[in-house]
C-alpha cells in the first residue's frame, strides 16, 4: 500500500473554500495574510503570478459556453488544484459544512455515521469507527471497504464527493456496500447527532487500571483527570492506556494528556521547513507520573495518539502493545475562511523525544499481538496481553 495515497478524514470532516474570492479579499490583506500568502497587499510579483488564474476565470465566465458557471464549484476546484500540487495529502480545502462539523467535533458532539476512513487506490476504506458513533452500532470494522451508498458507487469518486453522499440529516438512514476480507454485504447505517465523550475508564478484575482514549477533543484532559483521580485511588497494579482506532485531534490536548503522566521533559518537537524547531515539554506534579503503564496501539493510531505513544515510551514510561501506528508525522494548522470554510496546512514534521519521525512507518510496538482473524474465537487478544504484563503471565506476543 502507498501510504503517500493515503488520507484519514471523518465522514463528519470535509473539503472546503478560498482562492477567487480571495483575489478581491486579498486586496484588503485578510484571508490571504491569515494563511500566510500574502502581505495585505499583494505585491507586484504576486499580481504577476496570479494573473493567469484570473484571467482564467474572467474567460470561462465570458465565453464558456454554458452559463452561468458555478461560481462556487469553480472556486472549490481552483481552491483543490492548487493545494494538490503540493503532493501533501493532509493539506486540504474544507467547505463551510465541513469546517463547521470539524469544529463541533473539536468540542465532543458529531452529526453524521462517524468514521475514519482513508482513500487507497480510489477505494473508500475504513480506518476506524467512532467509539458510540453510528458506525460503530452498526458493526463496521477497521479495513471495510465502502463500496456505495444508497446504491451509488463509491469507488473513484474521491472522499469529498463520498461524504457527501453518505452524510446526511440526523434520523435519515444511508445503505452501505461494503466489502470485507473478499466478501460483500450491505448495512444500513442510521445518521446520528451524538456525543463522544473522549476518555472513559475501569478498574478490570485484575485489579488493573484501563483507560480508553477515543479522540483529543478541547475537553479530553479534564475529562481524563476525572477518571484518574477515581482509579488511582483505588492502588491499581498498573495502567492500560488504549490508544487503539484513535485517529488523534489537537495538539494542545495531546500534550496536556502526556503531561498527566511524564515528569519534566520533552514531549515532541516540531521541526519547520526553515530548520526552526519548537520543542514542546511536560512539567512535574501531575498525578500520573509514577504508576506502571502499558499502551495499546494499531493501525488506527494516528496523529496525537502517535504523539502520546511515542513520548511515553521513548521517556520510559511505557511498552508499546498490539500492532503498528498509523503513521502520521506532521502537523497541521486549522485556518478559518471568510466564506464559513476552511483549510489545514501542513507546517511542520514532529519528532519523538528521541528525535525519530513516524511518518508512514507508524510506531512499532514492543509485543506485537495479532487480533483474531475470520473464524476464530471473539478475544480481545491485545487487552489481554496487557493485562498479561502486569500479572505475570506469558503474553502471546510476536518477535
Amino acid at each position: 500500500m502507498n501510504r503517500n495515497n493515503l488520507f484519514a478524514i471523518l465522514f463528519v470532516f470535509y473539503s472546503a473554500a478560498l482562492l477567487a474570492a480571495g483575489y478581491w479579499m486579498g486586496q484588503s490583506g485578510w484571508p490571504l495574510a491569515e494563511l500566510g500568502l500574502a502581505t495585505p497587499a499583494l505585491s507586484a510579483d504576486d499580481q504577476e503570478a496570479l494573473a493567469p488564474l484570473f484571467e482564467t476565470w474572467n474567460l470561462i465566465n465570458e465565453h464558456y459556453y454554458d452559463q452561468p458557471i458555478d461560481q462556487e464549484a469553480t472556486v472549490q476546484g481552483a481552491i483543490e488544484g492548487m493545494l494538490a500540487t503540493l503532493g501533501d495529502p493532509h493539506t486540504r480545502y474544507l467547505p463551510p459544512d465541513a469546517e463547521a462539523a470539524a469544529r463541533s467535533a473539536m468540542e465532543g458532539e458529531m452529526e453524521g455515521i462517524g468514521v475514519l476512513v482513508e482513500e487507497v487506490e480510489g477505494r473508500i476504506t475504513v480506518v476506524s469507527p467512532f467509539e458510540g458513533s453510528p458506525a460503530g452500532r452498526a458493526g463496521l470494522q477497521a479495513g471495510d471497504v465502502l463500496l456505495a451508498a444508497d446504491g451509488v458507487e463509491l469507488t473513484g469518486l474521491g472522499l469529498d464527493v463520498a461524504a457527501s453522499l453518505i452524510r446526511g440529516p440526523a434520523g435519515t438512514d444511508v445503505l452501505l456496500l461494503i466489502e470485507r476480507e473478499g466478501e460483500t454485504f450491505e448495512v444500513s447505517v442510521t445518521r446520528d447527532v451524538f456525543e463522544v465523550p473522549s476518555v472513559r475508564g475501569e478498574m478490570l478484575e485484575e485489579g488493573v487500571a484501563y483507560v480508553r482514549l477515543s479522540s483529543f477533543a478541547n475537553r479530553t484532559a479534564e475529562e481524563l483527570d476525572a477518571i484518574l483521580d477515581e482509579l488511582l485511588a483505588q492502588e491499581p497494579k498498573g495502567l492500560i492506556l488504549d490508544l487503539r482506532g484513535n485517529p488523534g485531534g489537537g495538539l494542545e490536548p495531546a500534550l496536556d494528556v502526556a503531561d498527566a503522566f511524564l515528569n519534566e521533559g520533552i514531549v515532541l518537537v516540531e521541526r519547520f521547513g526553515s530548520g526552526e524547531e519548537r520543542v514542546y515539554r511536560s512539567t512535574d506534579g501531575e498525578a500520573g507520573e509514577e504508576i506502571d503503564m502499558v499502551v495499546l496501539i494499531d493501525e488506527g493510531s494516528a496523529s496525537a495518539s502517535e504523539v502520546l505513544a511515542g513520548a511515553l515510551r521513548d521517556r520510559g514510561r511505557a511498552i508499546l502493545i498490539g500492532a503498528t501506528s498509523y503513521g502520521k508525522g506532521t502537523v497541521q494548522t486549522w485556518h478559518a475562511l471568510s466564506n464559513g470554510g476552511g483549510v489545514r496546512i501542513t507546517v511542520a514534521r514532529w519528532l519523538t523525544p528521541d528525535g525519530n519521525w513516524v511518518s508512514e512507518a507508524g510506531l512499532e510496538p514492543e509485543e506485537v499481538v495479532p487480533l483474531p482473524g475470520v473464524g476464530e474465537p471473539i478475544e480481545d487478544t491485545q487487552l489481554q496481553a496487557a493485562i498479561d504484563y502486569f500479572t505475570g503471565v506469558e503474553t502471546t506476543a510476536q518477535p
